[in-house]
């Protein structure tokens, strides 16, 4: 066995994601860490009993810590065959914290702050994306080009690429790929910003100067960036990070990467959700795949993992 671990991106964050977990004394210590490094509550946000999972300078930190504190139990109790990492977007971090190329308390502030530079982007010009399913490319390109504030954002599969732009002409372009029959389906998502286009500059400079104050390692495995589908380099780590929040996402690249490069023949999805599980079975459906997302999943897992490799 050969694990790509995949963690999930903004988006995927639901109300009570990772509560499970917080009788785990790892787990809880690093939400704990987590809330004084950010000034946040991070418990409080994870429950998400005031719609605090609706804005994005309190999801980044959250999910993130949540995804971490699962991988970290995982480091504990089992000996992973991990040989390779890839986060969608935002989940970049937690890979990058995995592999310990970037330390987690200092990578915490640094999120917080990429979070409010978003959010601020996000609130001073009302964006959205929308997903493109089982798309015909060569017409989708064609509409998007009519269009001068729509931008391709994420690649995320052979079966799934998302727009990004003002909600208006994002609309418009929608409608025209529906009318052409360019896909499958076409659907404008209640998303908060249109991440991974030029909407997003702003806070890019913003994290080109955060970053100069961040240190970096290597990574101690394989992670894939999703700007350049190339694994992170040290010295490269802090310009990709920035230059991220303004291109597009190549996660379905990625993943092909990973099979292609480090022989993955599993993938573990970790985090709220599944989507990152559903693209990995359209980029190549040999491949095993696990998720946690519960305690329950996490259990699971553990279990078959023991059982099924470790004897």
């Amino acid at each position: 066995m050969q694990i790509g671990v995949l963690f999930s991106g903004q988006g995927a964050q639901k109300p009570g994601m990772g509560v499970d977990f917080l009788g785990d004394p790892l787990f809880y210590q690093l939400v704990k860490e987590a809330s004084e490094v950010t000034g946040l509550d991070i418990e409080t946000i994870m429950k998400g009993e005031k719609g605090e999972l609706d804005y994005t300078k309190y999801v980044q930190p959250a999910l993130v810590t949540v995804s971490y504190g699962i991988y970290r139990m995982l480091e504990r109790d089992l000996n992973l065959p991990v040989a390779g990492m890839v986060g969608l977007s935002l989940g970049e971090y937690a890979a990058l914290m995995a592999a310990k190329a970037l330390d987690f308390k200092s990578g915490m502030a640094l999120l917080a702050d990429r979070a409010q530079y978003m959010q601020e982007d996000a609130d001073r010009v009302p964006t959205t994306l929308a997903a493109i399913v089982e798309p015909k490319m060569e017409v989708v390109m064609d509409c998007v080009a009519k269009s001068a504030d729509v931008h391709f954002a994420n690649y995320n599969s052979p079966a799934q690429v998302v727009l990004g732009g003002p909600k208006d002409d994002l609309e418009q372009v929608v409608n025209e790929i529906t009318a052409r029959k360019a896909a499958k389906k076409a659907v404008v998502l209640k998303v908060s910003g249109a991440f991974h286009t030029p909407f997003f500059n702003g806070a890019r400079k913003k994290m080109e100067e955060r970053l100069k104050t961040v240190n970096f390692n290597s990574p101690v495995v394989t992670v894939l960036s999703n700007t350049t589908v190339e694994p992170f380099e040290r010295d490269e780590i802090a310009d990709i990070l920035a230059r991220q929040l303004a291109v597009p996402t190549h996660f379905g690249e990625d993943l092909a990467y990973l099979i292609d490069h480090q022989n993955i023949d599993t993938t573990l999805e970790i985090g709220p959700g599944k989507t990152l599980t559903r693209f990995a079975k359209q980029v190549d459906r040999k491949l095993n795949r696990y998720r946690i997302s519960s305690l329950a999943d996490y259990q699971t897992f553990v279990k078959e993992v023991f059982d099924g490799t470790q004897g």
